[in-house]
Formats: structure tokens, C-alpha cells, sequence
């Protein structure tokens, strides 16, 4: 699965490796650790086993003497693990001596060929006791008198005291290293959230930017981040002077057009009537044309500021008091929510609501109803505070089916060559609703004719 946040990136490798290194950290640790003390655990039996051979000879008697001083009481006490034999070797005839610990029990000897004596002729080896304890003995072969009499002598300890030992280490290693990797996953959340503030910075100017705030990315960043806000602001100021280019140049060659469109327009009257009604037909086509343009051009510059804003009630009532005296045997129904108020220009909510309203008086039959509200749109991905006014404008005409909304949308398309107009009105609507973010659609009306839908911006109390 693909991680798309820089920080769960990094907070998850940093975790994965902190892991790894605290577990090897913790195995090498844990491995040394019992190594040093079973070394020390073969010292002290070693020294134990010297301490037994010092203390026993031949008596008088010609037995094994002895009472070998250890100073642990476990070698008194039975059944522990922890005991000192010595027996006689070889012709020499006597009972051995045995801790009390041991009392009447024996230590099995391994064979030499599987564990071999080592330089200093001594060995180690673990075995079981009769009672079950896992014990390690240390053995070793002394000639005890110039007769040559020798005797085995062996020394064990109870290896659990190992296997405690190194238990009680473990589990304060793993605390400890638990501690240290928890505390450095904080520190290293917190250095990452504190390294990456700069770019949630960046974010915000940018959001800034978007949102029509500020026109450059300001602010002093980190020399990692400085570069990228310095290539957005060369973007920005290369993508601004390439629009202004391109708005220019519109607006240059619709104002070059509109000049020779009037003569046109002027000369089409002195000719004859058929002549005069193509060429005048195809100069208003032309006219509309080179004034949607330059509408979309102011549209653009204007779009983004903080001072486009229109009231609807006033306007739209406006609009529909014209509409009533120019359609006399219509009914005008307006349906207008308090405090409404466009985020544009108010030339630009008389084009698209006027064009809505003169093409519904155009086909219906009685009754035109308008009605705006405030509303909210699915899938919206413009900052959270923007809101949106739904206008809707609804005959009781004809309407149109289905396959013909797509065409009607069209510019110059006109589906009723009978009824007067160009065929731009509802190509410019959706042309304007679209420079505004907005949306434009057409529907069967609930009341038999034509429904047309408008989202537009709307100013909004956190917006204005």
C-alpha cells in the first residue's frame, strides 16, 4: 500500500529501523552478557574445585582427609546442585569424600573421549543430578602423595542460578532499550513535525494564493524549502504575465472588431431587405460574439478578488420587474432567500439570470417561476468556506427532450429557428458560470417546461 504522507514515510521507517537496531542491540547485549557470566560461573567453580584439592590429603590411615572450607552454604544443604566429590583413582582403595549436599548420591563420570581434559588437564561438563537439577562440573586429577596415589576431584553448581541471572538482566536490558526506543520515536515524531513546518507554511501561502490573499509565496523558509517557494513565485509571476499577454490580445482583437462589426451593422441597413437581414444577422452573431469574449476576459481578472460581489434580491427583482413589462401576459414568479449575495460581478448576474429569464418569457405560455437559495455541492474541491447560491428558472413551455439539451447548449445553435435570437444566450450562461467555478444544467421543469439550474459563488460570512 502506497504512504502518501511525508511524515507517516518517515515515522515508519524511522520506526522499522529504531526496531531492528534496538533487537540486534538487545541480542548482542543479552549474548556477551551470558557469556560473561558463565565465564564467571567456570571461575568461581574452578576456584571452588582448587579450594577441595588444597584441603584434602592422605591421612594416616591411608584415607582420604580432609574438610574442605567453601564457605556456601548451598554445599551443605541436600538436593541443591551444589556439591564437591573427591574419589580415589586408580589402585588406591578408599571411601571418597562428598559434600553434605550430596549425601549418599554420586556424580556420573562422562567419558574422557567426549570430553577430553583441556591444557591445565581440567574439564567442564553439564549434566542432571538424581533430583532433577541441570548442574555444571568442573573436574580435575591430582596425585596426591610421592607414591603416586591420585584422586578425582569434581565440583559442580546449579546452572539456574545462570539462567536467573541472566533472566533478571534480560528483562531490565528490555525495559531499558523499550524506554530508549520510545522516547526516541517521540523525539523523532516531534524533530519531523518541527522539520516539516516549513512546508505546511508553504501550504498556507499557497492556499493564500489560491484564495486570493496574497499573489506571492511570503515568508523566511529553511534553505531546503527556500528554493521551491522561489520557483512557485517565478511560476506564478510567468504564469501571470502570460495570461495578462493572452487577455490583451483578446481584448485588443475584440475591440479592433467591434469598430468595423458597427459599419457593418450601419451599411446592412441601406441595402435591400433580404441582403440587409443576412448581412445584419451574421454582424449581431459576430457582435455577440466578440462581447462574450471580452466578458470572459474581464470575468478572468475579476474572478478571483474579494471585491466581486452583487446582492441577488435587488438585482433579480430588477430583472424580473423589465421582464414582466416587456411579457405583459406572463407571470413572473421571483422566489429570492434573504441575504443572498454573488461572489460576481453585477453585470455578470444581469447576463446569465437576464438571458435564463428572456429565454423562458420566449417559450412559455403563462407563468415563469425563479427561485434562489443557498446550497452545497457534492465533490466540491475549492476551500471549505466558499459557498454556492443554486438559481433556478423554470417555464411552462414546450420544453425539450432529452437529446435536445446537449444541442441547445451549443453556440449559435438555435432549436427554434421560429422564435427571435442569435442561439448564444445559453452557450454565454454556461460559458460564465463556468469562468466562475460554477455550474450550468438544463431539466424537465416540475410545472411541464424547461428547468435551468445555475451554481454560482456566493459570499459567505467567513469569506467576507
Amino acid at each position: 500500500m502506497r504512504i502518501r504522507s511525508l511524515t507517516a514515510r518517515v515515522l515508519i521507517l524511522a520506526t522499522l529501523w529504531s526496531a531492528l537496531a534496538l533487537v540486534t542491540i538487545a541480542v548482542a547485549i543479552s549474548a556477551l552478557y551470558r557469556q560473561g557470566v558463565e565465564r564467571g560461573f567456570n571461575n568461581l567453580l574452578r576456584a571452588q574445585l582448587y579450594n577441595v584439592v588444597n584441603s584434602v590429603s592422605i591421612g594416616d590411615s591411608d584415607s582420604l582427609t580432609g574438610s574442605p572450607a567453601l564457605g556456601d552454604l548451598r554445599f551443605s544443604q541436600p538436593a541443591t546442585g551444589w556439591y564437591w566429590l573427591v574419589e580415589p583413582l586408580g589402585n588406591y582403595a578408599t571411601a571418597p569424600l562428598a559434600s553434605a549436599s550430596l549425601g549418599v548420591a554420586n556424580l556420573a563420570v562422562p567419558d574422557v573421549d567426549a570430553t577430553p581434559f583441556d591444557q591445565n588437564y581440567e574439564r567442564y561438563y553439564e549434566m542432571t543430578d538424581d533430583v532433577g537439577n541441570q548442574i555444571r562440573v568442573a573436574e580435575t586429577e591430582v596425585v596426591l602423595d610421592d607414591q603416586g596415589r591420585a584422586a578425582r576431584f569434581r565440583v559442580s553448581g546449579n546452572l539456574q542460578v545462570v539462567e536467573d541471572e541472566i533472566a533478571f538482566f534480560t528483562s531490565r536490558l528490555y525495559a531499558a532499550l523499550a524506554v530508549v526506543g520510545i522516547g526516541g520515536l517521540v523525539v523523532n515524531g516531534l524533530a519531523i513535525l518541527y522539520g516539516l513546518k516549513p512546508l505546511d507554511r508553504a501550504r498556507r501561502a499557497l492556499e493564500r494564493i489560491r484564495r486570493g490573499e496574497a499573489e506571492r509565496i511570503e515568508g523566511d523558509f529553511p534553505s531546503e524549502v527556500q528554493p521551491l517557494a522561489n520557483e512557485i513565485n517565478a511560476l506564478i509571476d510567468s504564469n501571470r504575465r502570460i495570461v495578462e499577454r493572452a487577455r490583451m490580445q483578446v481584448g485588443n482583437l475584440a475591440h479592433s472588431l467591434k469598430t468595423p462589426i458597427a459599419v457593418l451593422l450601419n451599411e446592412a441597413r441601406t441595402l435591400e431587405k433580404n441582403q440587409a437581414e443576412v448581412i445584419a444577422t451574421q454582424a449581431e452573431a459576430m457582435q455577440a460574439q466578440v462581447s462574450s469574449y471580452l466578458n470572459r476576459a474581464r470575468i478572468a481578472a475579476q474572478r478571483d478578488s474579494v471585491l466581486a460581489r452583487t446582492e441577488a434580491q435587488p438585482v433579480m427583482e430588477r430583472l424580473a420587474r423589465v421582464m414582466r413589462k416587456l411579457n405583459a401576459d406572463i407571470v413572473f414568479e421571483l422566489d429570492v432567500a434573504p441575504d443572498l449575495t454573488f461572489a460576481m460581478e453585477q453585470q455578470d448576474v444581469e447576463e446569465v439570470v437576464g438571458n435564463l429569464l428572456e429565454n423562458a418569457s420566449r417559450f412559455a405560455r403563462t407563468k415563469v417561476v425563479t427561485r434562489a437559495v443557498m446550497t452545497t455541492r457534492d465533490g466540491d474541491t475549492t476551500d471549505g468556506r466558499r459557498g454556492w447560491i443554486e438559481v433556478v428558472v423554470e417555464d411552462d413551455g414546450p420544453g425539450l427532450a432529452p437529446d435536445q439539451i446537449g444541442e441547445a447548449l451549443k453556440r449559435g445553435r438555435r432549436l427554434d429557428e421560429s422564435k427571435p435570437g442569435t442561439g448564444l444566450g445559453l452557450s454565454i450562461v454556461k460559458e460564465i458560470s463556468g469562468e466562475y467555478q460554477g455550474s450550468f444544467g438544463l431539466s424537465r421543469a416540475g410545472i411541464g417546461g424547461l428547468r435551468a439550474q445555475l451554481i454560482l459563488p456566493a459570499v459567505t460570512k467567513d469569506t467576507a
